[in-house]
């Protein structure tokens, strides 16, 4: 088959110019003469019938073609690198900073952990929790995985995980909270209440006006992660609203029971976030990407 591609260091060239610039500092990571580089580039331009880069007085300046170019030329050489990498492993240690909410953490990621470490046994892997992953700096993160509309600037997000929310609480809570409903009782509990996790503000009041018969039932305690919503919850303090993956091990171990037996469904999805940097992204970054991709996937396959 003729994939009518122009040779492969002319792209190198143009990915490594694209990405400083200038030929110059690509030809330093070329290890080749600025004059190399250049007629590399031109090579490629006479090749596709098309100027990629403006030639100003001391940088260059992606054309609109040249732009338009440069993501697929750059997503190959990403592919190429991760596959190789993948297969055949790395020279020397790598590693990679990860990036996820302490719940998103426990409840789903590091029980699948070990998979990736077994099957990329060079790889280091960095694992940070954030409570709120936006106000930390950006600075070494290779990954993030957040919770939200999957719009957040300066980042390709691409969605793993749309599960329901569950409305849950220990057995007996449950119970007095649908008796509570189904006989129609206005009287307000003292010891027992809504679990609401910031962010998430105003879905407890469609809650009880449209499953619970409007019984009265306070909104009267607020957390910032869905574990504290969760212990809060076993503890028989109240029924809590949290992402079914964070809720499942509860269920599992017989601490917490489903209120209703269907899911609240609503637009936000975990979304896997990388920066959207000039430079390539890190092989070993992208193999972690992918692996996650096909966790998430076995996930839903398995259910």
């Amino acid at each position: 088959m003729d994939y009518q591609l122009p040779p492969l260091n002319w792209l190198r060239a143009f990915e490594a110019a694209a990405r400083y610039n200038n030929f110059t500092v690509a030809a330093k990571e070329l290890n080749l003469t600025s004059a190399a580089v250049s007629h590399q580039v031109r090579s490629l331009e006479q090749h596709l019938g098309f100027q990629l880069f403006e030639r100003l007085a001391r940088s260059l300046r992606l054309t609109d073609k040249g732009r338009a170019y440069l993501p697929s030329v750059r997503r190959a050489f990403e592919d190429l690198s991760a596959s190789t990498m993948g297969l055949f492993g790395s020279k020397g240690r790598q590693s990679i900073s990860v990036r996820c909410t302490a719940a998103f953490s426990i409840s789903w990621l590091v029980p699948r952990l070990s998979d990736f470490m077994q099957k990329y046994p060079d790889i280091d892997v960095r694992l940070y929790t954030a409570i709120w992953t936006e106000a930390l700096s950006q600075d070494d993160i290779d990954i993030d995985i957040r919770f939200g509309d999957g719009n957040w600037p300066g980042f390709n997000s691409q969605e793993i995980l749309h599960l329901p929310s569950l409305v849950v609480a220990t057995q007996e809570s449950r119970d007095r909270v649908l008796n509570m409903a189904l006989e129609g009782d206005k009287a307000l509990p003292q010891d027992l209440r809504c679990v609401q996790i910031m962010g998430c503000e105003g879905r407890w009041q469609k809650i009880i006006e449209e499953r619970l018969n409007k019984i009265n039932i306070g909104v009267t305690l607020t957390v910032d992660t869905s574990l504290s919503a969760l212990e809060l919850a076993s503890s028989g303090m109240g029924i809590a609203l949290v992402q079914e993956i964070y809720a499942q091990p509860y269920l599992d171990n017989g601490r917490l029971v489903k209120v209703f037996e269907e899911g609240m469904e609503y637009d936000e999805s975990h979304y896997i976030l990388m920066p959207d940097r000039e430079m390539r992204a890190k092989p070993e970054s992208l193999l972690f990407k992918n692996w996650l991709v096909e966790q998430a996937k076995n996930q839903f396959d398995d259910s």
